[in-house]
Order: structure tokens, then sequence, then C-alpha cells
């Protein structure tokens, strides 16, 4: 299986015309031949950029993404790849990225890729291709690709090692590291008060379609528990939705997400509303009273749905506006819980806010403070814990 498909896809997902799935150049060539024509293969069909240097009268046409790297990529690809397998390295070229994928998963753990030191599965062609200056076997060549990606103001590489399908895979996106477009489109999500590196991660699941804590790693340079939390986050807010992959866990983007509106979605509806921007400052000021929008059920069907609520209790739900703070609805929170345990689904059912944002930014706080616990304390995360009221002396 000394062979190498480069697969043109249109689009950005695997096979999404079956009328015209892809186009394929299939390459069979003696090992030294293979990469320089898979090389030429990559380089012939990549976008480019032009540049007129100082002093020079003629443009330069530059690759998207650094020739280096791609030599990187493909030289790791069929030193490491695993020749037990019948299966061919594919390079496949979507519209805004390239995947590069070849049989056997690495050696090395991920989180220690680009450190020195290389683990080789085949150590005679490992030798040849260091002989012949194809590679350094170091472990330096992953480094390598994220520095020379890094100084080209490219997103970074992201891998992948599959134990389960014994398979690895590296994707260039071709696409700066949060340009101005993505500012635009993240400016949708401020009122979820996304950070940079959370930013990173949106943009990277919404270009693939899937992102996992590894690449979250080599794009944000976190360690696994942070990268953990901040994915997270993401699915709290109904923004990415986790999949189980054997004992590893990947997300895809929502809908919500993908949606051209971004946080209009939010809006519209009773249970996925996030809260603003001005309820999650520290500073306390006035409570700015707003106008209850049209939702869907109307709010009076949940006065049947809940009857146990006094009226006075649901005027201050009524009175919550878009930048209530937050002390305001810990404190409507406490009243409710005080009249019998609710859940989460309930609370946010009942106040209007997204059930993740409830949950993180006054369930467990007020817990915290000792306001709220758990009916179920041994059990924190059992489905459909309840909270109540802690009442003082």
């Amino acid at each position: 299986m000394t062979r190498v498909d480069y697969i043109r896809v249109p689009g950005r997902d695997w096979i999404a015309d079956p009328e015209h799935p892809f186009e394929t150049i299939e390459m069979r060539s003696p090992l030294m031949r293979l990469i320089s024509r898979s090389r030429a293969a990559i380089l012939d069909d990549l976008p480019v950029a032009f540049s007129l240097p100082k002093g020079q009268f003629q443009r330069q046409e530059i690759p998207l993404i650094p020739e280096r790297v791609l030599r990187e990529a493909l030289v790791n690809a069929l030193m490491h790849r695993n020749y037990r397998i019948s299966g061919p390295v594919q390079v496949i070229r979507y519209s805004n990225r390239i995947e590069i994928r070849n049989p056997g998963h690495s050696l090395k753990p991920l989180e220690k890729l680009g450190e020195p030191g290389s683990k080789t599965r085949n150590p005679i062609i490992a030798a040849v291709l260091h002989d012949t200056m194809y590679a350094e076997t170091k472990g330096s060549g992953i480094k390598v690709m994220r520095e020379l990606m890094k100084s080209a103001n490219l997103t970074p590489p992201a891998f992948d090692s599959d134990r389960e399908k014994d398979e690895f895979a590296v994707t260039f996106l071709f696409h700066h590291l949060l340009d101005e477009s993505d500012v635009r489109w993240l400016a949708q999500f401020k009122d979820a008060n996304i950070t940079d590196d959370e930013a990173k991660l949106l943009v990277f699941s919404r270009e693939k379609g899937t992102i996992n804590n590894a690449e979250g790693r080599d794009l944000t340079g976190l360690d696994t528990l942070t990268v953990s939390s901040i994915l997270r986050r993401l699915r709290d807010l109904g923004l990415i939705q986790p999949h189980n992959r054997g004992s590893a866990t990947f997300y895809t983007p929502t809908e919500r997400l993908m949606n051209s509106k971004g946080m209009a979605l939010f809006k519209n509806s009773i249970q996925t509303e996030l809260p603003t921007i001005e309820e999650s400052k520290p500073t306390i000021k006035p409570a700015i009273k707003e106008p209850i929008p049209t939702i869907n059920p109307p709010l009076k069907s949940l006065e049947c749905e809940f009857p146990e609520i006094p009226a006075s209790l649901w005027k201050n739900i009524y009175e919550l506006g878009k930048h209530t703070q937050p002390e305001g609805i810990k404190s409507v929170i406490f009243d409710l819980c005080g009249i019998r345990p609710f859940t989460a689904e309930e609370l946010a059912k009942i106040l209007n806010r997204n059930k993740g944002w409830v949950r993180t930014s006054y369930l467990r706080p007020m817990i915290r403070e000792g306001r709220i616990e758990y009916v179920n304390p041994d059990h924190p995360r059992q489905q459909g814990q309840a909270y109540r009221a802690v009442k003082k002396g």
C-alpha cells in the first residue's frame, strides 16, 4: 500500500453531494518519488496568496499553507504509518481545509507531540528518510509545523489519533487565526460572554465540523482539564453537542452555532435564551425594567403549570428584564425553592433562561453561598436533581 490518494471534495463535508462526491488522483510510486508526487499534487491545487516584496517588480505566489508544513506532514504520514494495514494515505482537500490521514495511531500520546524524541514504527524507512534529509527523526516535525503555521498567522494544525480505528490525522485550515470575518461572526454571540480561547474553539468547530480536547489543546495551548472545562461551558450554552467515541468524546456544532442569526435564536425560545453581558458583570447598578417579550407558550400558561407559585412571586418573575442583576435572579430562585424543590429545567423554564446558564451562574454559586442545597447531596449530578432553599435559624 505504498499509495497516496489525493481526494478533492466540493464543500466542507465528506460526500455532502452524492451526485458529485469527490475527484481523486491515486498515486503509486516508490516511496521516495511518492513524497515528491504527492507534494506537487497538493501545491498545484492549493489556493495561493499574492505578495510584492519590497524592491521587486513581479508579484510572488505564496501557498496558503506553507510548503514546508505540507512536506513535514506528508513525510510524517508515510514514515510513521502502519504498513500492515491495507489502506492508502489519504490527502483530503475540502473547500476550507486539508486533512492528511494515515493508517496507524500515534505511538506518542497526543499531549507529547512536538516534544524531543521520536518513536518510529518503521525504523528502516525512518533511517532512509533521515539519510536522504527528508526527516530528522528527532521529534521536531510537529513543532516545525506548529511554528510555521503560527508565523503565517494561520490556525494551528490539529492532530487526532484514534486507537480504535488505528488512524492518525492532521488538519490544516485555509484560515487566518480569528480574522476580521470571524470577529464579525463572533459578535453575534456577545451575549454569551465568549472568551478568546472559546472563540478559537468555536471557529475551528464551525470550519471542520468537529472539535475534541486534543484539538482544543493545539488551538489554545491550554492543559487537558482547562480545555474540558471550556468545552463543557460551550456545551451548556447550547453551541456544541457531545458524542462518544470509545473512551473519548468529541463535539459537533449545533444548529444554533451554525445559524447565521447567531444569538437571535436564543431570544426566540423560553428555554433557550441566554443572559446578556450586563447580567454577568460584577458591578451593581439599578436594574433596567423592560417589557417582557412575546414568547411561546404564553407566560400565563406557566401559572397553570406551576399553580403553587403565588401571584406576588409571579409579579417579580415577570419583572425580570433582560438586564436584571444576578442578585435579583438569585433572590427569585431562593423564593421559588422555598416553596418546594425545583429542578434546573423547571427554574430555567420559569425564569426564561438557558438551563446550563441557570445552573452555572446561579444554582452552583448559591449552593456555595449556602442559600440553597441539593435534595440528594450524595449524587449532585443525578438526572432530575432538585434544589431547595436553606432556611436560616
